[in-house]
């Protein structure tokens, strides 16, 4: 009986001294209003649409998506072909649920360029899935 008392003791010890893991990120549902999700639809779109496409305004870029992190904002950026770890010319991110979206960089300067940029993401964030056409 006392070996099972102490046994109990020490379970019970190690139990307490076992660190607790971050909550893993929730997994997206196609279609909800969640970051991740929002993020997942504008990066296949951006993807398709704006690299794959050759659109001329992300010429000699290429997408590098964050969607997972751990501050809560997946983004996805748009960097110098050959230099991933570049400052990226356009940083798309969002947060909360429903998700807001932020983008911002040098393609974000002003201009139709950068009107049509936020139109696409608004677009896609939506779940319209259409590409326009570049000026």
């Amino acid at each position: 009986m006392r070996a099972a008392l102490v046994a109990f003791g020490i379970a019970l010890a190690l139990a307490g001294c076992r660190s607790s893991a971050p909550e893993p990120e929730a997994a997206s549902r196609p279609g909800d209003a969640s970051a991740l999700s929002t993020m997942e639809r504008v990066a296949v779109a951006a993807q398709r649409c704006w690299f794959r496409a050759g659109d001329p305004r992300f010429a000699g870029l290429i997408m590098s998506p964050e969607l997972t992190s751990h501050s809560g904002k997946p983004r996805i950026l748009a960097v110098p072909q050959g230099n991933i770890g570049g400052l990226p010319k356009l940083v798309v991110e969002a947060s909360g649920t429903p998700a807001r979206i932020t983008s911002f960089g040098p393609l974000m300067d002003g201009g139709a360029e950068a009107t049509r940029i936020s139109s696409d993401v608004t677009r896609w964030a939506s779940g319209g899935t259409t590409c326009s056409r570049p000026a």
